[in-house]
C-alpha cells in the first residue's frame, strides 16, 4: 500500500509541475504583449535617442534595438505558444497556429520593398490577432462538462469577453482609419496606438487566466 500511495503522491507532484509551468507560460506570454510597445519604444531612443513613435509597432524593425527586442518578442511569443497545451486539442491546434503567425510576422517585415513581404506581414498579423482574440472569446471562457463555474471563474470570463471586444474593436478602427482616414492614422499614430491597446489587452486576458494577481479560485 505505501508504493502505491508514493506512486500516486508523485503523479499528483507531477501534474502540478505541470500545471505550475503552464501558469509561468500564460504569465510570460501576458507580459510580453503588455510590455511589448513600451519595450520598442525604449529600443528605438537607445538606439537613436528619440522617442518618436512609428506608424506602427511593425514599423520598429529597421530601428536598431528597437527592431532587436521586436523580432527576439514575437519569437519568443512564437515559442511560448508552440509550447502551450491546453485543456482540449483544439487548444494546443489554435496555440500552433498562433506560434507560426507571431513568427511570420518577425521574419516578413513591413519595411521591406518587396510587396508580397509586406502582404504576408499583414496576413501574419491579422490571423494572428485573431488566435489571441479566438482565446479570450471562446478557449478561456470554457468550463469543463457538468461543472458550474466558480464566482471568480464567472468574473475571469468577463475579463477575457472585454479583453476579446476590445481587441476586436482596435482591429476594425485600424482597417478604417488606415483606409478612410489615413492621413489622420498617420499624424496620430492610430495603428501604434491602436495595437497597443489590442496588445494590452492580450496580454491581461492571458494573465488573468494564469490567476497571477488576482481572481484566484
Amino acid at each position: 500500500m505505501g508504493i502505491i500511495e508514493e506512486i500516486i503522491d508523485k503523479t499528483k507532484q507531477t501534474n502540478d509541475d505541470k500545471i505550475i509551468s503552464y501558469k509561468q507560460l500564460q504569465i510570460l506570454m501576458g507580459l510580453a504583449g503588455i510590455f511589448l510597445p513600451l519595450l520598442v519604444v525604449l529600443g528605438k531612443y537607445f538606439s537613436f535617442q528619440s522617442f518618436a513613435l512609428e506608424d506602427s509597432i511593425s514599423d520598429y524593425y529597421d530601428n536598431g534595438t528597437g527592431g532587436d527586442i521586436l523580432v527576439g518578442v514575437l519569437f519568443a511569443l512564437g515559442v511560448f505558444l508552440f509550447a502551450y497545451k491546453g485543456p482540449e486539442r483544439i487548444d494546443s491546434i489554435i496555440a500552433n497556429i498562433g506560434g507560426t503567425m507571431a513568427m511570420g510576422v518577425a521574419l516578413f517585415p513591413t519595411t521591406s520593398d518587396k510587396k508580397i513581404i509586406y502582404s504576408m506581414h499583414f496576413i501574419c498579423a491579422v490571423l494572428l490577432f485573431t488566435v489571441f482574440i479566438v482565446f479570450s472569446l471562446y478557449l478561456f471562457r470554457k468550463t469543463k462538462k457538468h461543472t458550474k463555474p466558480t464566482p471568480e471563474k464567472v468574473k475571469r470570463n468577463r475579463v477575457y469577453f472585454w479583453c476579446g471586444i476590445i481587441m476586436i474593436v482596435c482591429i476594425v478602427a485600424m482597417f478604417g482609419c488606415y483606409i478612410f482616414l489615413k492621413p489622420v492614422a498617420t499624424q496620430y499614430n492610430i495603428i501604434f496606438w491602436g495595437e497597443t491597446i489590442a496588445l494590452v489587452s492580450f496580454g491581461t486576458s492571458w494573465l488573468t487566466k494564469a490567476e497571477w494577481l488576482y481572481l484566484r479560485d
